[in-house]
């Protein structure tokens, strides 16, 4: 029997008071729509749909790398409604798991134990016990424990809201009953709305068994409604983040006070510090040192290189036993060779930098390439952009650079060249050359700098 995955996604969640449809909210990097997705990819499945509304074509058009079909549901007409406008591409025979968008942490494990427990009933509901289930529906069972309906909380009486098993709303039901019993569905209820919820008395009718599994843990059935949840969601979330980081071998000096918004793939012994927020794709190596303040965006760290505080690397590569910071700016197609040592205040833009190389104060590498073991003193600066075009630097191996350089590209320096402190390079310099056009010093006496005019 195949599946197919439903992900209800067309609300507006007023609550966060925000222009942004609720799903394309942010948790760790990721909108809530795509955690969802996410889990539910993992399963065994056919197809997965999302029901998009508010916001038009914004959820699709955002999403478009999720392989999905996008089905619109105009008019906000309940859960049952967008349901339904799914089942047309539906088998009969398939099962159909309906989630929803802004329950991101909801995990495969518990949708997967989900799936399995609609066996051939073919239909199974997730539910949960609160202390304070204002808010949820309720499950109402006889005195067998048997499932006899779901009563939203604003149509229960007072005696239904005393209890405090949840509906979660995530289900697995077959698709030929769920198409008959969805042509069914009435809207004779406080909101006006075709509640999915429904069906439940409609499978007992026809003496069908709805199975119900709880979650793991409480905190995957937690919707976002608005911003003061998201936060503790995502404190939540990279908690959990930092403790499995933890255990593989990673030390966190406070994992309170870590973000990770991405993937990253860490090996041993490694550090880092506080305020360290990464993203993207991220791998580190062994024995790596990330100092506080950092921000990491989809870079490779080589083994034992040392990331000292306050600094930003994006899309770019850094090698083995390299030294970064404080302050260092390493911007995107930036590859820094083995034990390249960039200093504070250095911003490095697309540039090949070689192995032994340092360039450890005040400068700017842009469109550069620059051999093994070269100097660039401080207050260098490859002067890359002409107002209209971009132009490359290419440095030799060996080559010393003195402070207050600048470097007019496109030019070209020589294996061992020696280029003075103060000199603006115009032209190609030849190997194991000396470069220098700073002017003649003089000192004149008894000089007096000019004053104000008394007026």
């Amino acid at each position: 029997m195949s599946l197919s995955i439903i992900i209800l996604a067309a609300g507006q969640g007023t609550r966060m008071h925000s222009a942004l449809p609720k799903v394309l909210h942010q948790l760790a990097g990721r909108t809530l729509l795509e955690h969802v997705y996410v889990a539910a990819s993992r399963l065994d499945h056919r197809q997965i749909q999302i029901v998009y509304g508010y916001g038009g074509k914004m959820v699709p058009e955002t999403l478009a790398h999720l392989q999905a079909d996008w089905i619109e549901q105009k008019q906000q007409l309940g859960t049952g409604h967008a349901v339904k406008l799914t089942m047309p591409t539906v088998p009969d025979v398939d099962n159909v798991l309906v989630l929803y968008g802004d329950i991101p942490l909801i995990t495969f494990e518990t949708l997967h134990l989900l799936v399995k427990a609609a066996g051939s009933n073919g239909f199974s509901l997730l539910t949960a016990y609160l202390d304070e289930p204002t808010g949820y529906g309720r499950i109402l069972r006889d005195p067998s424990g048997n499932v006899t309906a779901i009563v939203e909380e604003k149509d229960a009486t007072p005696a239904q809201k005393e209890i405090n098993e949840i509906n979660t709303g995530m289900m697995v039901v077959q698709a030929r009953l769920l198409k008959r019993w969805l042509s069914e569905l009435k809207n004779s209820n406080a909101q006006s709305e075709y509640y999915l919820t429904d069906i439940v008395e409609m499978a007992v009718a026809d003496n069908i068994r709805v199975n119900t599994i709880l979650p793991e843990s409480i905190t995957e059935i937690h919707g976002i409604n608005n911003r003061a949840q998201l936060a503790e969601i995502e404190r939540y979330y990279q908690l959990i983040q930092a403790q499995h980081l933890m255990r593989h071998g990673v030390t966190l000096m406070d994992p309170s006070r870590f973000d990770l918004r991405g993937d990253l793939e860490a090996g041993r012994d490694v550090r880092i510090d506080i305020n360290v927020v990464i993203e993207g794709s991220v791998s580190i190596g062994n024995n790596v040192m990330i100092g506080q303040n950092c921000y990491i965006n989809n870079a490779d760290i080589g083994d034992g290189a040392v990331i000292l505080p306050n600094c930003i690397i994006e899309n770019a590569v850094i090698g083995a036993g390299c030294k970064i910071g404080p302050f260092a700016r390493i911007r995107p197609d930036t590859r820094l060779a083995d034990n390249v040592h960039i200093g504070n205040f250095v911003e490095i833009k697309k540039s090949e930098i070689g192995s032994g190389s340092k360039v450890n104060h005040l400068s700017y590498i842009g469109d550069s390439e620059i051999g093994k073991n070269v100097n660039v003193g401080a207050g260098t600066i490859t002067c890359n952009y002409d107002g209209e075009n971009k132009h490359k630097t290419v440095v030799g191996d060996n080559v010393f650079i003195g402070s207050d350089t600048q470097l007019i590209a496109p030019v070209s320096i020589g294996n061992g060249a020696t280029i003075g402190a103060g000199t603006t390079v115009t032209k190609d310099v030849l190997a194991d050359s000396l470069t220098i056009n700073k002017l003649e010093h003089k000192t004149i006496k008894n000089w007096k700098r000019p004053g104000k005019k008394k007026s």
